[in-house]
């Protein structure tokens, strides 16, 4: 997949696995992809095979963790939890662990090849993934896809929509096959700062921006990172793309105030 069409599809039309291993080959491009396609066609004959007589969203969350952590042995990386590697998709499948966005979109993936309805769930300092519609189940892909409790499910509700509830009150915290990409991408991101490679990171921040425009912080981080470089014109581009998909006034306001600066003597806030 060129990765510049996932910024121009309909969001639905988005195959998170594939869209991810796409993303992950832009590091690795002397690298066969063919292989990491064949495995994910592995994974899915087995949950098809395992997943014939499930109807229930219990079974078929079952089903996924018994074929994706018993069989294929995916698991959620404890000890070098913050290793580039756990954000990198073709090193997931490679190591069989990885971060919870990461995994969270191979156990939606896979659930989705097999007709089911699946997403994930944008939660406060954790990603799980939401198996089923009407009687949903919430399971953790980082933990070998265990069902989540309904106590852990309230007082997820709770922090999130400061209210009591189930499975199905997590219907707003699901996120967009776009902004799942875009959460994958911009751990890599986070994770290159911190590293001091500004370089890793402007290349990350700039990937989110072409496959989601619509996440604003990915553009302010950019344009930051291009001030960094003294790219002033690269800066101005964010901003001004920036300004062009936020949602309210004052947001654009803002934007254009440091957009105008960056042409002038006057100091940037970013």
């Amino acid at each position: 997949m060129d990765v510049a069409i996932i910024g121009l599809i309909e969001d639905e039309d988005i195959l998170l696995d594939l869209a991810s291993l796409a993303l992950s080959h832009l590091d690795h491009e002397s690298t066969d992809i063919a292989p990491y396609l064949e495995r994910l066609e592995e994974i899915e004959d087995r949950v098809w095979d395992e997943g014939r007589t499930a109807v229930l969203s219990r079974e078929r969350a079952a089903v996924l963790s018994r074929v994706l952590h018993g069989e294929f042995r995916f698991v959620g990386d404890t000890e070098t939890y913050d290793a580039p590697v756990n954000g990198d998709f073709s090193c997931v499948l490679d190591r069989k662990r990885g971060l919870p966005i990461a995994l969270s979109i191979l156990y939606v993936a896979m659930a989705r090849r097999a007709g089911w309805s699946a997403y994930v769930l944008n939660l406060p300092g954790h990603v799980l993934v939401q198996i089923g519609e009407k009687s949903p189940v919430v399971i953790d892909p980082f933990e070998g896809g265990g069902l989540v409790s309904e106590g852990r499910i309230r007082a997820i509700c709770r922090a999130c929509l400061g209210e009591e509830g189930d499975a199905s009150s997590l219907n707003v915290v699901r996120m967009s096959n776009r902004d799942v990409l875009a959460r994958l991408l911009n751990n890599q991101a986070v994770r290159a700062e911190n590293d001091n490679d500004p370089h890793r990171a402007l290349a990350v921040y700039q990937r989110i921006t072409q496959i989601a425009p619509g996440v604003l912080d990915a553009w302010q981080k950019l344009a930051r990172l291009q001030l960094g470089f003294n790219d002033v014109a690269g800066a101005r581009a964010s901003l001004f793309a920036m300004s062009e998909v936020s949602p309210d006034k004052k947001t654009r306001d803002r934007i254009l105030d440091a957009f105008e600066a960056l042409g002038s003597a006057r100091p940037v806030s970013l």
